[in-house]
């Protein structure tokens, strides 16, 4: 049920959003050097790396870091933007079509958050899909709080509901949570 609803979704989501992603794009490309798409191995089920797309929010050649690791310096100023209202993410819709991710579902992490991957390996965190956002998210946890991340993910992967993924994905959309940890 899950894997349906989030492959009907992110289809309708491309294909309402595809205008205002090329427009996203167009403005990256012409605000700053470098690719407007941003492909970042990450950590998803069964602890498989695969390539998350997001649209890229900091200057060419900043370091392949988590986000509260990012200096506020690196981001571009269309990318704070992108970053507050969260619209960096509109491109992990096609890692959901793709059955990378889910909708709403831990955040994947990248494969140096050693900490974090054991926390939440000790968890069962790594048997479900990463979502695009999720249960901590919308409580404001990010990736420097690897156990208390990995608790709250265990929590979601125990409890999910088909409700409560809409609840997460509604308060995202109005605005629970933060849109940036570099940005704190």
């Amino acid at each position: 049920m899950k894997r349906c609803m989030d492959l009907v979704l992110a289809c309708c989501g491309l294909v309402i959003l595809w205008p205002f992603m090329l427009i996203i794009a167009g403005v990256i490309k012409c605000t700053s050097k470098g690719p407007a798409l941003f492909a970042q191995g990450r950590v998803g089920r069964e602890e498989g790396v695969f390539m998350c797309l997001k649209f890229r929010t900091m200057a060419a050649g900043s370091p392949n870091v988590a986000s509260h690791e990012a200096s506020s310096v690196w981001i571009t100023p269309v990318g704070r933007f992108l970053r507050r209202w969260k619209l960096d993410e509109l491109p992990q819709l096609f890692n959901v079509v793709l059955g990378q991710m889910s909708l709403v579902g831990p955040r994947p992490c990248l494969p140096s958050q050693v900490s974090l991957i054991l926390e939440r390996r000790q968890r069962n965190v790594f048997s479900v899909r990463p979502g695009i956002t999720g249960l901590a998210q919308i409580a404001n946890i990010d990736m420097s709080q690897p156990a208390r991340l990995a608790e709250v993910d265990a929590f979601y992967v125990r409890n999910h509901s088909s409700l409560g993924d809409i609840r997460i994905m509604i308060s995202t959309v109005v605005g629970s949570g933060f849109g940036d940890a570099a940005e704190k």
